[in-house]
């Protein structure tokens, strides 16, 4: 079983409050936990599940994965990290901005795997190049059709 690292967690969730500009009451009703909970779990005390986890997650609009590989839940797969930590560091952009950039990057990590797309674009060349095609025979029947009539 992996080793909660509890005070790194707590260290990381108060950051992130604080971040978003949430008082410790506003993430904790966000959240649906008490706030001795909450204040529990930032000084290390309390090892939540991943549940709660999701819930807090879900209130700062940062991902789940990212709280679970904190608390030992998950490995660290070295992916993602770095942009969204990126992201809300920038001083520049709202924290709406920020969600909804995190949100388009997680879906385009979730969402296509690398052969995935490139099976997409390919369907879609090769769609285009068969509509082309019909298109291109209907104009040369039309053509054949209007010399028989001049004929």
């Amino acid at each position: 079983m992996a080793t909660l690292k509890v005070g790194s967690l707590g260290d990381y969730i108060r950051d992130q409050r604080n971040s978003a500009q949430y008082s410790l009451r506003q993430l904790a009703a966000a959240a649906g936990v008490s706030n001795p909970y909450l204040s529990q779990i930032e000084r290390g005390l309390k090892k939540p599940s991943a549940e709660i986890l999701q819930q807090i997650a879900k209130a700062l609009r940062i991902s789940a994965e990212t709280l679970y590989v904190r608390a030992g839940f998950l490995e660290d797969r070295g992916t993602g990290s770095d942009v969204v930590a990126a992201v809300l560091a920038d001083p520049t952009l709202g924290e709406r901005h920020k969600r909804v950039l995190i949100d388009i990057y997680e879906s385009f990590r979730s969402g296509a795997t690398p052969e995935t797309a490139t099976r997409g674009t390919a369907k879609r060349t090769t769609a285009k190049r068969t509509t082309a095609k019909r298109t291109t025979a209907k104009r040369t029947t039309a053509k054949q059709s209007t010399r028989r009539k001049s004929a």
